[in-house]
């Protein structure tokens, strides 16, 4: 088998995830839910995590890392807290159903939303913010990468704009966070949302998010927080305001090896593997007859993405035969990112994402090339 589906989860961990969660289902107990050693650990683990974490977005506090189950979660958090009737937001059409339902949602609560369009090698049409700016703009929400086509989202150009009109900065990092490095102070963002199992190398279930200090968040949840438990309010100091409930610890103890894996690699050593490997596969398919690559390959800052099609193929029919006749692990379909999709043209074909990690071989990727060539000749043959 040849695991080609990174984007939406890393399959290969480092031994160290696996054996982190193995060790705390044994150990950990509840933290902040008493004072005997299982729930001390659990504690320390979490603290751990969050100390892991505040190093690798060179965030200011472990405090400023809130956990969630995952990125959407921290986004619907992020967006619900910040975001009220008659406020205008600017976003774009890179972005997830992760961030387009929650504003769909709150759009018909009162919040108004536009949309950033692309241009023809579906890049960001920057310039459109400042038409889009009105005197009610509370945010500007971007993702780091489109999960379509790996295209990045200049978040230095991104800060600027908010900065200048008093924006906040919301950042879905779903597929750059552990991809490519993030000094969350130096950009000044306010709000990074990340998922765990993706390029963060830990498992399903664990995610959160950065929350830049003195930004206030109303609570998505609220219940148990093991202080201040007659209180008929649920704490406000952070991160306890965000984090209702008893915490996944055991999926942060994996999440934490994790991290402190990735540290000890270097972010910018993995990234720079990644990219040669989906560079390396992007020149051996891109003049392949009949195959359309979407996105800009020649962006500084990208997600390792490949996008492409086979003539009119159907996605998933090539994904099928991928998987069938080669076991090759692809995403085809809509990606949850409908609006990209128009963008590009493809609401109904669909597009093959091909996603890299750094635990890929040249031999796979090459293989996978190899597969694509072959299934041109095969369906243009039909």
């Amino acid at each position: 088998m040849i695991y080609l589906d990174n984007a939406a989860t890393t399959l290969h961990k480092p031994p160290q995830v696996e054996q982190a969660i193995l060790e705390a289902l044994h150990t950990a107990g509840n933290p902040g839910r008493g004072a005997h050693e299982p729930t001390l650990h659990a504690a320390r683990i979490v603290l751990d995590t969050r100390l892991a974490l505040a190093e690798l977005f060179h965030a200011p506090d472990p405090s400023c890392i809130v956990f969630a189950a995952n990125a959407t979660m921290a986004l619907n958090t992020v967006l619900n807290g910040v975001l009220h009737p008659g406020d205008h937001v600017i976003t774009t059409v890179y972005e997830h159903n992760s961030v387009l339902r929650p504003l769909y949602r709150l759009r018909a609560q009162g919040v108004e939303v536009s949309f950033t369009g692309v241009d023809d090698a579906a890049r960001l049409c920057y310039d459109q913010w400042e038409t889009l700016l009105r005197p009610i703009t509370r945010a500007l929400v971007v993702t780091g990468a489109s999960n379509v086509t790996g295209n990045g989202t200049n978040l230095v150009r991104a800060a600027d704009f908010a900065h200048r009109h008093g924006l906040l900065l919301i950042v879905d990092a779903a597929q750059t966070a552990g991809a490519q490095p993030i000094d969350v102070q130096q950009l000044g963002i306010d709000a990074l949302c990340f998922t765990g199992h993706k390029a963060l190398l830990g498992p399903q279930g664990t995610g959160g998010a950065y929350v830049r200090p003195g930004l206030q968040i109303a609570p998505l949840l609220v219940g148990g927080s093991g202080v201040h438990s007659f209180d008929e309010t649920h704490p406000l100091q952070m991160p306890t305001v965000l984090e209702a409930g008893t915490l996944n610890v055991h999926g942060l103890a994996g999440l934490c090896a994790g991290v402190q894996w990735l540290l000890e690699q270097g972010v910018e050593n993995l990234a720079a593997r990644e990219a040669a490997l989906a560079r390396l596969f992007y020149e051996q398919v891109r003049t392949a007859p009949g195959v359309t690559v979407y996105g800009d390959m020649t962006m500084q800052h990208r997600a390792p993405i490949v996008a492409l099609n086979i003539g009119q193929e159907d996605s998933a029919r090539v994904a099928d035969i991928l998987w069938e006749d080669y076991g090759i692990c692809v995403r085809a379909g809509a990606h949850c990112a409908p609006l990209m999709h128009k963008a590009l043209g493809t609401a109904e074909q669909g597009v093959v994402r091909f996603s890299f990690s750094h635990f890929n071989t040249e031999q796979e990727v090459q293989q996978a090339a190899q597969a694509v060539c072959a299934l041109t000749r095969e369906l243009l043959c039909e």
